[in-house]
């Protein structure tokens, strides 16, 4: 019986370890290994560690003699200096929001202010054509409403009375001539038919004559009041309707062009939200106002309800004709510049770029990009100011260093004094002067000299000038050598105080 299990226990041994070896021998046992070993990481370029700018496609040495480092392609940035990376939880705590770019028509769309007024085709100026005395006044105020057929007023005038009688005298003589006459000398004086009637029916010449509205309204202007002496240049009162207004806007003049006659026109007031009137332009004004130079026009509205009053202030848009397919996008997205417009295009994964875009017309909340974008572009409505200021910021960093490079002279002049020679390497040792314009402060230093002639008898100790110049490929050699006159030489020997610097090696040397 204890063989039988010792057997049994060995046997179920040889199994463990069977099943333990071919896990380890099994393809991929060994891929945990091999996936924990770091992976070559892939270098863009080689950079000076002093100067980012110095960039070369394989290692070597900057201009100051230090060993160039690599740029992994998991730690470069972009090139671009308009363009910013954000954290994306930077970014959603800015709010950034986006909207896509579109391609189609926009309607010229022109949004501006005006006023309502009276339709002045309907406004009615009451005057008396004979002077006279204003003796009852119907129309108590301005603003009161008037009907056709109402009493306006009544006035006593000598003219008119005479008249009367006159034309009565001729009623009485039966001259068809002298009637005809005398009843249209009370026609011209302004005696309504209303007058005439009363008068051919009782014979009777009237004290007071009476004016009769010719059409419902309001009265507009009260000019005079109860015992008022007038003439016919006093303007007795004006009676306006208010089933029709006119709204007077103003347009830029870059605007004059899109709008037309017969357009189509939306009023919105403020006392009455969410209301909405339709009417039409009806007239354009030839001049442009010299001050403002904006276009005055007229609309014209139905006023049914008369909820329209004039000199109300009125939010108007007018729908002109539509543009043909264009790119547009949110106004919000577009951020005015004094010399330029831009926008912040989203590239994805967090970056963003400030994009220069040129303008052309505002339609609502939508605006033309003329260049610049393309349909389909992200850009950002909300958070894009301080996108942009970053994005600004880099930028004009960059083009600070690039200004400041730029203004570097490629070439000096500077004395020297010479410490050794090596004509068989076409080099040379000096102690030189400060070189305010790189930088440099004294030191001593090896260059190359582009003549090996230009060494040659040229001993320690000696002072010279010498020309330096900046090559393209970063490397300062010596390009002239020149006999230094009434210099005083210096002493050889700076041990304590020099670090040499050799500009193939650019070991350095400075001066203190």
């Amino acid at each position: 019986m204890n063989n039988k299990l010792t057997l049994t226990g060995a046997l179920l041994a040889v199994l463990v370890i069977g099943i333990i070896v071919g896990r380890l021998m099994a393809p991929g046992a060994g891929s945990s290994t091999a996936d924990s070993q770091p992976q070559e990481r892939e270098v863009l370029y080689w950079v000076a560690p002093m100067d980012p700018d110095y960039r070369r496609d394989e290692p070597g040495k900057s201009p100051m003699g230090m060993d160039l480092v690599p740029v992994y392609a998991d730690e470069a940035g972009s090139t671009d200096p308009a363009v910013v990376t954000i954290d994306p939880t930077v970014v959603n705590n800015l709010g950034v929001r986006t909207s896509t770019a579109e391609l189609g028509p926009l309607a010229r769309r022109v949004e501006t202010v005006g006023y309502v007024g009276y339709d002045e085709d309907t406004l009615q100026h009451i005057h008396s054509r004979v002077e006279g005395w204003i003796e009852t006044l119907a129309i108590k105020a301005a603003g009161d409403p008037v009907s056709t057929g109402q009493l306006l007023y009544q006035f006593f005038s000598p003219t008119l009375v005479n008249a009367q009688q006159e034309y009565l005298a001729a009623l009485n003589s039966g001259n068809r001539s002298l009637v005809s006459a005398s009843r249209e000398r009370l026609e011209s004086l302004g005696l309504g038919d209303a007058e005439l009637r009363r008068l051919n029916a009782e014979r009777t010449a009237s004290r007071l004559v009476s004016a009769y509205a010719e059409t419902d309204g309001y009265a507009a202007q009260l000019g005079v009041r109860e015992g008022i002496f007038i003439t016919p240049a006093t303007e007795i009162m004006s009676i306006a309707r208010l089933d029709q207004v006119w709204v007077i806007v103003e347009v830029f003049e870059r605007q004059a062009t899109w709008i037309q006659d017969g357009q189509q026109a939306e009023v919105e007031l403020d006392y009455v939200p969410g209301q909405s009137w339709q009417g039409t332009v009806d007239y354009i004004y030839p001049e442009l106002d010299p001050d403002t130079r904006t276009l005055r026009v007229r609309l014209r509205f139905d006023n049914s309800s008369q909820a329209l009053r004039p000199n109300m202030f009125a939010r108007v848009t007018i729908f002109g004709s539509e543009t043909n397919p264009v790119v547009h996008v949110p106004r919000e997205a577009l951020i005015r510049g004094g010399s330029i417009d831009r926008v912040v295009v989203a590239m994805g994964d967090g970056q963003f770029r400030a994009q220069p875009v040129d303008v052309g017309i505002e339609s609502g909340n939508r605006v033309e990009i003329r260049s610049g974008l393309d349909a389909g572009d992200l850009v950002v409505t909300s958070g894009q100011f301080l996108i942009d200021s970053e994005s600004n910021i880099e930028t004009a960093l960059m083009r600070m260093d690039e200004n400041a490079a730029a203004d570097l002279p490629d070439r000096v002049q500077i004395g020297a004094v010479v410490r050794a020679t090596d004509t068989a390497a076409s080099k040379v040792t000096v102690q030189h002067d400060p070189v305010p314009e790189w930088s440099w402060p004294a030191m001593t230093m090896s260059f190359d000299v582009s003549n090996v002639a230009e060494i040659e008898g040229l001993g320690a100790g000696q002072s010279v000038e010498i020309v330096i110049e900046k090559y393209a490929d970063g490397r300062h050699r010596i390009t002239d050598i020149l006999p230094a006159e009434n210099v005083p030489e210096m002493e050889v020997d700076h041990a304590d105080h020099d670090m040499e610097m050799d500009h193939t090696d650019h070991d350095m040397e400075m001066d203190q």
